[in-house]
């Protein structure tokens, strides 16, 4: 009988802190009009001095595992996607092992896929568990974006906030995750990058902040969101029609209307979290597939498309029948 991996539960944390446009004009030359015109941003979380990406990542995983009914002992991986980990290693996910008691199973970080972190995640753990590996897989994105921001540079400090998000994905004989597609381009790895590194001699000024050039990033993800739909389609003999919800990752409105009209779903069949949330990188999938599912938007038996675009340039898609 053929294995599958199935969505069990799902997860997340935001920090209770929460930072308006309003509050960004006291301290930038903005508007919440502008801001919201530009971006579709009303409002994000951000973190307390002492939440870190894995202190988020554990609070997501245990709501995860409590929907999914799950105990840490039945979790076989754990795999955690941040561009901001508590430490360059141990990696989060063996920390958030060590929190969980579970030593012994693998544990990893993916940090270097930024926002497309969540859907490469979901991608390895769905191979896991189909070759009967692992039973259960803890897949989670989880950042602190808010700690790599220049917060005098109105073109990113507006766009980013910080939270983690949670799936439990465990083995079915019924299909759940139909298939996953990923991609990178590193010829495009000046449009988005953070540059700390301890590999190499830098300029530790310029390396603390995260360095964007939003135009040519936004007419990248438009042109490579259509191509990766299309192909996700293909693959497995579906048309637009077919899919009941897109769960986008959170970068702008702009983007997620133009990928709502490709697919021909109204924006109220579009899983977004972006005006309350912003962008929170690597946790703005599972925060957003979270959300819907416990505001009973999404139901079983509907057919998800998630993707993610980032730094890289990395992105990927997940078709789901939830």
């Amino acid at each position: 009988m053929m294995n599958y991996s199935k969505i069990l539960g799902t997860g997340s944390y935001l920090p209770e802190k929460i930072l308006t446009n309003f509050d960004l004009e006291k301290t930038l030359d903005t508007t919440s009009e502008w801001i919201i015109e530009r971006t579709g941003i009303l409002k994000r979380h951000i973190a307390a001095d002492h939440e870190t990406a894995l202190s988020m990542a554990e609070n997501a995983a245990r709501a995860a595992m409590k929907a999914a009914n799950i105990a840490p002992s039945e979790i076989g991986m754990i795999i955690i996607a941040t561009t901001t980990p508590e430490k360059m290693f141990p990696s989060t996910a063996c920390l958030l092992q060590q929190r969980l008691e579970i030593a012994g199973c693998p544990a990893f970080d993916l940090n270097s896929t930024a926002c497309a972190g969540f859907v490469y995640g979901l991608s390895i753990a769905d191979k896991y568990i189909r070759d009967g590996s692992v039973d259960n897989v803890l897949v989670i994105g989880s950042e602190v974006m808010s700690r790599v921001l220049d917060w005098t540079d109105r073109s990113t400090c507006i766009l980013f906030g910080d939270g983690a998000g949670a799936v439990l994905l465990g083995k079915s004989n019924e299909p759940g995750i139909l298939s996953t597609h990923l991609h990178a381009d590193g010829t495009h790895k000046d449009v988005l990058y953070l540059d700390t590194s301890v590999g190499k001699p830098i300029d530790v000024e310029s390396a603390l902040y995260l360095k964007m050039s939003g135009n040519h990033l936004f007419k990248l993800a438009v042109n490579i969101l259509d191509e990766l739909f299309d192909e996700t389609l293909a693959a497995n003999g579906l048309v637009k029609s077919d899919v009941d919800w897109l769960v986008p990752h959170q970068a702008n409105i702009r983007i997620i209307q133009a990928m709502a009209k490709k697919l021909d779903l109204p924006l109220d069949r579009v899983a977004i979290t972006l005006d309350e949330q912003g962008n929170t990188s690597s946790a703005s999938i599972p925060l957003a597939l979270d959300k819907a599912i416990r505001d009973g938007q999404i139901k079983r038996g509907q057919i998800l498309l998630l993707e993610g675009f980032g730094g890289g340039l990395a992105w990927g898609s997940a078709l789901i029948k939830y």
